[in-house]
């Protein structure tokens, strides 16, 4: 005892303040906290939802939700990052790591078409969390909680070796050499016109080149991008890209959404329109089913019936968008899929001409992608000749599409399936080639608003898994028709020659609009509502599929 008494001098009660649940992302300690209220702002403020407030006086005041419920905003992982104190930290993360253990790599995330510039922190083989990137552009200093927490789903049901079905139906484990060879084979023994490819949602720009190169030269035209629909329009660039900028939309001050909920689908977008709606008071008129918004919106309508008499000046609307400063239209690319998207896309173009949305100083009509792959799909003219490519299929090539109708494909068809998570499309398939995730390569990608950016390998990849680009380089190579680079570089270079606008890194490319006439729409507008484009804010793609997290976040967040 020579530092003093061993007894203390505080004789009051020691405060202390039960652990509330917030859900399955956000862990509680309260006895930390001292009542800054940075969540409860971020709650009300950023995120749009009234979960979190101050009770009691005195000593007695405590942070909670004072009935107990669950936070429900799909961005309440921020609230980790803004707590000074650690009385919110991360209940995946907690315990599982030191940070100065830890690497990190800049990165962006691919799991929805925003591109959000995010930091992997990794250890070893395993990515151990993912933090936001300032970019005030993109995100802001914020992340959804899919970017933020589906990275478990990175070790779990991974493809770690080539494998090729056998007669008995079950698959068996070759050499790279052996699958390359049986899928090279079967490619030369189908007609040029039979060869269809397929990219998946988190395809990069470089291995969308790759494939599109290896079935041209195999004599196909049938490459496409899952999501952009049957016959994509990609000859004007401001046809499907978000042209106002996801910045700027903070300064519109009317807002029409057709077929699209921006809170599920790119909740980064949607923290810009809130944004909006609070500092300009913008007026938000939605056409589709029924959700819920976190700021104040006026639903129109289900479906196109709605849009007809916005563009003939006979709804109220109509006059809120006229009347507006900067008014922004945005198109969910859910629409993608209907049939009758031409004829949609004309009215919507209709309103855009009456309301003077298109200006010099000002583009309002936009096009809100759904995946990261879609934008790059389209500028590197990845567009099927035939409307029904796969039905008509007998070798299929399926580069990590995982949402295909896999009834549409014929049952005679040799399918190769190349990704890295064993997700519904392997069921499907007759060889399977292991690739790398976004995280363990590099790659290039377009977001929604046609800004190019890059992922940088975080972890070493899984098995004998293979850049995605490389096995068609390979492929191309076993099948005699080599493909003409061997390195990031040159293909890169090759890139070039068709989009340009995907080697200006960190650049957003602004669409020249045409007001030239455009060609008339082939088939009438059928008066079927739209439909929600995703269902499951939570499970989108193979990753998030295979998050723990994200299945529990999708039993506890989304019950009804």
């Amino acid at each position: 005892m020579a530092f003093g008494s061993d007894r203390g001098r505080f004789t009051e009660m020691k405060r202390s303040v039960v652990d509330k649940n917030l859900g399955p992302l956000v862990k509680t300690v309260m006895t930390r906290c001292i009542q800054c209220t940075r969540c409860v702002r971020f709650a009300s403020e950023i995120a749009g939802t009234q979960d979190l407030g101050m009770l009691g006086r005195g000593s007695g005041e405590e942070i909670g939700t004072y009935v107990e419920k669950l936070m429900t905003s799909e961005l309440s992982g921020n609230v980790i990052d803004i707590c000074p104190v650690g009385a919110l930290t991360s209940k995946p993360f907690a315990f599982k790591a030191r940070n100065w253990e830890l690497k990190g790599t800049e990165s962006i995330d691919v799991t929805d078409a925003v591109g959000s510039n995010i930091r992997i922190d990794s250890r070893g083989p395993e990515v151990m969390r993912i933090l936001p990137r300032l970019n005030e552009d993109v995100n802001e200093e914020w992340i959804s909680d899919k970017t933020r927490f589906c990275y478990d789903g990175l070790k779990r049901q991974r493809l770690n070796d080539p494998m090729i079905r056998g007669p008995d139906g079950r698959f068996k484990a070759v050499s790279w050499r052996d699958a390359l060879a049986v899928v090279a084979e079967v490619m030369h023994q189908v007609k040029p016109e039979e060869i269809v490819g397929v990219a998946g949602k988190l395809s990069d720009a470089e291995s969308m080149m790759a494939l599109k190169d290896l079935l041209n030269k195999m004599g196909s035209n049938s490459v496409s991008c899952e999501g952009n629909g049957v016959q994509p329009q990609a000859d004007l660039r401001s046809g499907y890209l978000l042209n106002t900028g996801i910045a700027d939309l903070e300064k519109a001050d009317a807002f029409l959404l057709v077929g699209t909920q921006p809170r599920i689908e790119a909740a980064m977008v949607n923290a810009r329109i809130r944004k909006a709606v609070r500092s300009n008071f913008a007026k938000v008129g939605y056409i589709g089913p029924a959700t819920e918004f976190n700021y104040d919106s006026e639903h129109l309508g289900t479906g196109p019936q709605t849009l007809l008499e916005i563009a003939e000046g006979r709804h109220p609307f109509s006059s809120a968008i006229k009347n507006a400063k900067n008014p922004a239209i945005i198109i969910g690319a859910g629409i993608f899929e209907r049939e009758d998207k031409d004829a949609v896309f004309s009215v919507v173009e209709s309103i855009a001409k009456s309301a003077n949305v298109v200006r010099p100083d000002w583009n309002g009509l936009n096009v809100l992608l759904l995946h990261a792959a879609q934008a790059a799909a389209l500028d590197l003219g990845l567009v099927p000749e035939s409307d029904n490519s796969i039905e008509s299929a007998k070798f299929l090539y399926i580069m990590g599409a995982d949402d295909l109708n896999l009834d549409k494909i014929p049952s005679d068809a040799f399918v190769v399936y190349q990704g890295h998570h064993g997700d519904q499309s392997v069921y499907r398939a007759n060889v399977i080639l292991p690739s790398s995730a976004f995280t363990e390569k590099e790659g290039t990608y377009a977001n929604t608003e046609g800004r190019t950016q890059q992922t940088l390998p975080a972890v070493p990849t899984v098995g004998d898994a293979r850049d995605d680009w490389k096995i068609i380089r390979a492929l191309s190579e076993v099948a005699g028709v080599r493909l003409p680079y061997d390195s990031l570089l040159d293909i890169r270079e090759r890139m070039k020659m068709v989009a340009p606008n995907l080697l200006s890194m960190d650049e957003r490319e602004p669409a020249t609009f045409s007001s030239l006439i455009k060609p008339e729409p082939k088939k009438e507008m059928s008066m079927t509502p739209f439909k929600a484009a995703i269902e499951n804010f939570y499970m989108t793609d193979s990753i998030t599929r295979a998050s723990k997290i994200m299945a529990q976040c999708t039993a506890q967040l989304l019950k009804k």
